[in-house]
C-alpha cells in the first residue's frame, strides 16, 4: 500500500510538540510493515544543516492557490525506510517560528495545495493520503475535486487526525475564494461554514474518509462542548468514521538502559542506577540530598489546562507532605510567578526551572520517583508515558488519552501503572499525590513491583499502526495480507459511543491555551539487555506482556477487481489470497535517492 502521511512538523527535523513525535515514528512503524510511505513536510528556516546536507533536489514546479501562482521545489531525503519530501518555499517558510505567524492561513493552504500536487510530480500514486491537525485540513477537501484532475490521486482516500481539537483553524468567510481558492459552495454547515466564519477542521472532519484521534477516551469526550471547543455536535454528526488510537513512544529512543542523559542506566530488571540519577537530579536543581524523600516532578506547558490552576491551589498541602518537588516548563506568567516565589519560601524542598531543556527533562524522567500530570483536558499525553518507561510513577487525572495509558494502582491486587483521580477538585490531587508517596515510604517492596509493571509495559507503535492498517485497508477496499493478522479495529460505536450512560461528566472548568504543546525527546537507539530480576521487584510468576489482540472471526473479504491502471510505486502486498496476488504488479522496493549536497533553494515568486 502507498501512504503519504502529511504533517507540519515531523521530529527529528523540526519539532514543538507531540504532533512531531507521532509523524516521526508512526510512518516508521507502518514502513517496517512492508508498506511504501513518504512523509511530506514545510522545509522550514530551523531544520538544521546536517539534514539538508542529506537531501537531494527533486523538482520545482507552480503550485496554483487561489489568483497566485507560487514556486514550489521538492527535496527528498530517505532514513529509516521511509521517504521524507520537504517542500521548499522561502517566502512562506524562511522564517523563526514555525506557527504564529499573521498569514499562516495561506502559508498551510499554500502546503495542503503542495501535498495535493506533488504526487504527479514525483509519479507517486498514494492509496491513503493521512493528515494531521488544521495545518493540513484543506487535503480532504482539495482532494473532493482533485481527485478527478490528476491520475496520480484517483484511488487516493483521505483520513485525518485530531491531534488537539482546540487549534481549528477559523477564519473569515471572505478568505475562502481569496485565500484558499474555492467557491462558495463549500461555505455550507456540512463542509466549511462555522458562525459566520470558515472552519478548517470542521471541513476535514466532514470531507475525509475517516477521522482519528489520538486516545479512544479523547473520541468519547469530543462528543461534550467542554472538550470539543464547539465541535461536539460536528463530532457527533461524524461519529459513524471517527476512531480513537492511542499514540506510542519508540521504546529504543526512551529508554533508561541506555540513555546517555542518565547519572547511570537502569533497566526495570536492576534499578539500581536509578538511586544515583536520583541523586544527580538533586543535585542539578538544588533540592537537599535525601535519598529517603519521594521527589514529585513536573515537565509540562505551564497553562491552565494542564491542570496549573489545581496545582497552585495544592501547593501548601503538599508542602506538608515529606516529599520534594520539581516543575520544569514555561507558560502563563501567573505559574511562572508563583513558582519562583514558593521555591524562595522553601529551599532544598521545592525547585521552579522556568525554561526549556531537554537535557534536564530527561534527568527528571529519570530521577524523579513521581510524576504529577493533572490536566483538565489531554488529549493523549507522552510525558505520563516517558515517565513510565523510566520508572516514574504518574499521577493523573483521568482525562483523555490519561485515562487509557495509566492504569490506577489496586493495593489488594497489586495491578497498576500509577495513580487516578477524576474531578477536577484540588483535594481530589492532594489525596493523589499523597496516596503514592505513601506507598512510596512504607511499602517499598510494592513501590518496586509497580515500577515494574509500568517500566515494562508496552506503548510501542506495533498495534497502534496495525489499527492504522485495519482503517486504511477499510476505506481503499484493499485485502488485508493475512485476515486477522493486523489490529483489527472495533466498530466505531464501540469505541466512541458505548457506556456512554456511565461516564461521569466533566465539571465545568476554563481552559485557555494558544501554544502548541512541548514534549521532549531524546535520540538515543537502544538494545534492552537481559538482566535477572531483583529480589525486592515481587513480579509475578510470568512477566507482564502486552495484551495479544484476539484473533479475528471475520472471514476474508472478496478481492477486487484490479483496475485498469495501476500505480507505478504501488507495492505488492505480502501472502496475499491468490486471485489478488495474480493481479498486482511486481512488488517494487523505493530506492533511497543519492546523498549529496542540496541545492540552494529557489526564490518565491509570482505573489502577487
Amino acid at each position: 500500500m502507498n501512504i503519504l502521511f502529511a504533517s507540519s512538523e515531523v521530529a527529528p527535523f523540526i519539532k514543538t510538540g507531540g504532533l512531531a513525535d507521532v509523524a516521526g515514528s508512526l510512518p516508521q512503524a507502518l514502513a517496517r510493515a512492508g508498506h511504501d510511505v513518504k512523509v511530506i513536510l514545510p522545509l522550514y528556516e530551523g531544520i538544521r544543516q546536517e539534514w539538508r546536507d542529506q537531501m537531494t533536489f527533486c523538482c520545482w514546479f507552480n503550485v496554483t492557490l487561489a489568483w497566485r501562482s507560487c514556486y514550489c521545489g521538492v527535496f527528498s531525503l530517505y532514513k529509516d525506510g521511509v521517504t521524507y519530501w520537504f517542500v521548499d518555499n522561502e517566502y512562506y517558510f524562511k522564517r523563526a517560528d514555525i506557527y504564529g505567524h499573521y498569514d499562516d492561513g495561506e502559508r498551510f493552504a499554500f502546503f495542503s495545495r503542495a501535498v495535493i500536487e506533488t504526487p504527479q510530480h514525483m509519479n507517486y500514486y498514494p492509496n491513503v493520503i493521512h493528515c494531521n491537525d488544521w495545518q493540513t485540513a484543506l487535503v480532504p477537501i482539495y482532494l473532493l475535486e482533485d481527485r478527478y484532475r490528476y491520475p496520480t490521486l484517483a484511488n487516493a482516500r483521505s483520513v485525518f487526525t485530531i491531534h488537539n481539537i482546540e487549534y481549528q483553524g477559523r477564519y473569515g468567510a471572505h478568505v475562502l475564494s481569496d485565500l484558499f481558492g474555492l467557491d462558495k459552495s463549500y461555505f455550507n454547515e456540512k463542509m466549511l461554514a462555522y458562525h459566520g466564519d470558515v472552519n478548517l477542521m470542521k471541513g476535514a472532519i466532514y470531507a475525509s474518509d475517516f477521522i482519528t484521534t489520538v486516545s479512544p477516551n479523547y473520541a468519547y469526550e469530543l462528543q461534550y462542548d467542554f472538550y470539543a471547543h464547539g465541535l461536539a455536535g460536528v463530532v457527533t454528526d461524524c461519529r459513524s468514521k471517527i476512531r480513537g488510537i492511542l499514540n506510542g513512544i519508540d521504546m529504543d529512543v526512551f529508554n533508561p538502559e541506555t540513555d546517555p542523559g542518565l547519572a547511570q542506566n537502569f533497566s526495570a530488571y536492576d534499578t539500581a542506577g536509578k538511586a544515583a540519577c536520583k541523586a544527580a537530579l538533586q543535585q542539578a536543581v538544588g533540592l537537599n540530598q535525601d535519598p529517603d524523600v519521594p521527589i514529585v516532578a513536573c515537565v509540562s506547558r505551564l497553562v491552565s489546562h494542564k491542570g496549573f490552576d489545581m496545582v497552585l491551589n495544592a501547593l501548601n498541602d503538599l508542602a506538608g507532605m515529606n516529599i520534594q518537588m520539581v516543575v520544569l516548563g514555561t507558560g502563563d506568567w501567573k505559574y511562572e510567578e508563583a513558582f519562583r516565589q514558593f521555591e524562595s519560601q522553601h529551599q532544598g524542598r521545592f525547585a521552579a526551572r522556568i525554561m526549556y531543556s531537554a537535557a534536564l527533562s530527561t534527568a527528571i524522567y529519570g530521577g524523579a520517583d513521581i510524576f504529577l500530570m493533572p490536566s483538565v483536558s489531554e488529549p493523549c499525553g507522552l510525558s505520563q508515558i516517558i515517565a513510565m518507561r523510566y520508572g516514574t510513577l504518574p499521577v493523573v487525572r483521568e482525562a483523555g488519552g490519561l485515562k487509557d495509558t495509566v492504569q490506577p494502582y489496586n493495593e489488594f491486587t497489586g495491578e497498576g501503572t500509577g495513580f487516578t483521580f477524576t474531578n477536577i477538585e484540588t483535594w481530589e490531587l492532594v489525596d493523589a499525590v499523597r496516596r503514592a508517596s505513601d506507598l512510596y515510604t512504607y511499602n517499598k517492596g510494592a513501590w518496586q513491583h509497580l515500577m515494574f509493571q509500568a517500566m515494562t509495559a508496552d506503548f510501542g507503535w506495533s498495534r497502534s499502526a496495525g489499527e492504522y492498517l485495519g482503517i486504511y485497508h477499510d476505506i481503499t477496499g484493499i485485502p488485508r495480507p493475512n485476515p486477522g493478522s493486523e489490529s483489527e479495529p472495533q466498530p466505531v460505536e464501540e469505541a466512541v459511543i458505548a457506556d456512554s450512560q456511565d461516564q461521569p461528566q466533566p465539571q465545568a472548568q476554563e481552559t485557555a491555551d494558544q501554544a502548541p504543546a512541548a514534549e521532549e525527546a531524546s535520540d538515543v537507539p537502544s538494545a534492552p539487555a537481559q538482566e535477572s530480576v531483583p529480589a525486592e521487584v515481587s513480579a509475578p510468576a510470568e512477566e507482564p506482556k502486552a495484551e495479544e489482540p484476539a484473533p479475528s472471526e471475520e472471514k476474508p473479504k472478496r478481492v477486487r477487481k484490479a483496475p485498469a491502471k495501476k500505480s507505478d510505486g504501488q507495492k505488492a502486498e505480502a501472502k496475499k489470497p491468490a486471485k489478488a496476488a495474480a493481479k498486482k504488479p511486481a512488488a517494487k522496493k523505493p530506492a533511497a535517492p543519492k546523498a549529496r549536497t542540496t541545492r540552494k533553494s529557489a526564490k518565491a515568486n509570482g505573489e502577487e
